[in-house]
């Protein structure tokens, strides 16, 4: 433990496996962190990450089956002697799925939840609810269900529940994950600014640059798993081509109740092309992603150029909405009547997932989820093309480089990818179209070399725009 601190968390030589699984998610992990301190754990997608978070904040081992090895100290507070609603006063943790996490049905009920189980005063909960609302710009969404929110917003509820907490540690799993560029570097200067007032804080995080912009996070990497680079990733994508068509969007819009969604979009836009959709969060993103594929009601018209609805794959924001197979082999064969064998194992390769082919999906990473949604969606080969929303969450370096190879594949082979994404740097080096989404209208459709370079446009969707994005990727 850190000498006279009870806030601190201790870890000595700790490892854990999971039930069912042969090898450790991570092993031999001993640091310190004290109060006031910031570290920022780093490491490949599937290196345990997610796991160690667990373990810190002792829902490893009351809440997951396993072997803990080791030892885990809140305070003078053993993890695994401590019962969990102990242990919940000194750490509170945002996990990487944020709707895991949700329990009520407006966005300040989901903040006034944790407080409440504090025993606070009622005058100090209302003080805290309207911090954190104004703190995350969540004051318009005060009465709306969390779980209707976008991904980035929801993430935003959850990061406002539990910093209203005030735990003396903190540890946030991905928090910039589904974070826009503005929204994702206010949250690490705030995180800094606690960590002056006291707090502990451990971030799990694969976006580090702005990690490293802030200049005081102490950094743990963890040990990849597997090597990564032996991959065989060159190999060519045995996709079929596809002839030219051109898809067409006329006059579309959505509303949600009183909220306009989307206002009156009409684009057209062609097969071959990575288009990169982008703006802040609650923008619309999603919602548009899911009006392309016949998921949610809209006015307007869609179609490709016969007339027809487009065939078009989506990989969905949250990858467990749509597993729910009990074998990687199987989530991704589900449905496929005449299995192309040669497209499953290139898959299996060029996706990283090969070691987990008879493991249950619910085992892997949220990276490596997604990354076994875009096998299942690829499996089935959609003559038009694939949607992709936020694919660059949970991967690390190396797999974000291989989503753009095998983005421009897709396109060579002449399907249309349109890619919802907060990740500047991957739209910069990989799509061939930007499409801005602001208060519910595109308005600005170019190439990313010249829109990225057009500040007024930025500082009117306030985005930031930061340097380190055309620093090469591959």
């Amino acid at each position: 433990m850190c000498p006279g601190s009870n806030h601190a968390l201790a870890a000595s030589a700790i490892a854990f496996t999971y039930h069912n699984q042969a090898t450790p998610s991570f092993r031999d992990v001993t640091l310190k962190v004290c109060a006031g301190e910031r570290l920022l754990i780093t490491g490949s997608s599937g290196c345990g990450k997610s796991t160690l978070a667990r373990c810190f904040v002792g829902l490893i081992p009351h809440l997951y089956n396993g072997e803990l090895d080791g030892e885990v100290w809140l305070g003078d507070s053993r993890t695994d002697q401590t019962p969990l609603w102990q242990l919940a006063e000194r750490a509170g943790m945002v996990l990487q799925n944020t709707q895991a996490q949700m329990l009520a049905s407006t966005v300040e009920d989901e903040i006034a939840f944790g407080l409440e189980n504090l025993g606070l005063p009622r005058a100090e909960i209302e003080e805290r609810i309207e911090a954190m609302l104004e703190r995350f710009d969540l004051c318009k969404h005060r009465t709306h269900d969390p779980r209707r929110l976008s991904g980035g917003e929801g993430q935003r509820v959850m990061l406002a529940a539990m910093l209203a907490r005030r735990p003396p540690l903190l540890v946030l799993d991905e928090p910039l994950s589904m974070l826009d560029t503005t929204a994702a570097h206010d949250l690490v200067v705030h995180l800094s600014e606690l960590a002056r007032q006291g707090n502990a804080i451990v971030v799990c995080e694969h976006r580090s640059h702005y990690f490293h912009d802030a200049g005081t996070f102490r950094e743990y990497p963890l040990p990849s798993p597997i090597n990564i680079s032996a991959q065989d990733d060159a190999s060519p994508a045995p996709i079929y081509s596809a002839p030219h068509f051109d898809l067409g969007i006329e006059n579309l819009s959505v509303n949600f109740g009183q909220r306009r969604i989307l206002d009156n979009i009409s684009l057209d836009l062609n097969s071959g092309q990575i288009v990169a959709l982008v703006g802040v969060n609650g923008s619309g993103k999603t919602t548009l992603l899911r009006c392309l594929i016949g998921l949610q009601r809209c006015a307007g018209k869609i179609q490709v150029t016969d007339g027809a609805m487009p065939d078009l794959g989506l990989v969905y924001q949250n990858p467990d909405l749509q597993l729910f197979n009990p074998t990687v082999r199987e989530e991704i064969l589900f449905r496929v009547k005449e299995p192309d064998e040669q497209l499953y194992r290139w898959l299996l390769l060029r996706l990283g997932l090969a070691r987990y082919e008879i493991h249950s999906p619910l085992l892997l990473s949220e990276g490596e989820k997604k990354r076994l949604c875009l096998a299942m969606v690829l499996m089935h080969q959609p003559r038009h093309g694939v949607l992709l929303d936020e694919p660059t969450l949970g991967q690390d370096h190396h797999h974000r480089i291989l989503l753009g190879h095998t983005a421009r594949e897709l396109a060579a082979a002449g399907r249309l990818v349109i890619v919802a994404t907060h990740d500047l740097a991957w739209a910069a080096h990989y799509a061939t179209q930007m499409l801005v989404l602001h208060a519910g209208r595109i308005i600005a459709n170019d190439k990313p070399s010249v829109l990225l370079h057009d500040s007024d446009l930025w500082r009117r969707v306030n985005l930031r725009v930061p340097d380190w994005i055309w620093e090469p990727i591959a």
